[in-house]
């Protein structure tokens, strides 16, 4: 392994797992109710997702949803798979891939986060 990959960050822990509210298990709450989980973020971009709660589905890939913000900022799914791979066949600083933000604590909640400026 490189020195990169010996240092990444594992994009799920036992913690987070834990702690991620089912899929769906949200619907109909107040934003002001939801905490967000997780954070994951482009380093050398402008996307962000933050997620609320998920799943793992039976072909073992993680299923999210949560609120993102990239081109435009919208509630939506997404997966594990998908972060992983965004920046399949980019080279130099775009290609770094998405990581997950260790400081980012259980205290924000879905709503705090959708009233942030650009």
């Amino acid at each position: 392994l490189g020195a990169r990959e010996e240092a990444e960050v594992p994009r799920l822990t036992q913690e987070i797992i834990q702690r991620l509210p089912k899929l769906g298990s949200q619907e109909g709450k107040d934003p002001k109710d939801m905490k967000v989980i997780v954070k994951f973020f482009d380093p050398t971009g402008s996307w962000t997702w933050y997620v609320t709660e998920g799943g793992q589905r039976e072909d073992g890939d993680w299923e999210f949803f949560g609120f993102v913000r990239g081109f435009e900022n919208e509630l939506g799914y997404f997966t594990l798979s998908e972060l992983e791979h965004a920046k399949d066949g980019l080279r130099g600083l775009r290609g770094v891939p998405i990581e997950r933000d260790t400081g980012f604590g259980l205290t924000h909640t879905l709503a705090e986060v959708m009233e942030q400026p650009l």
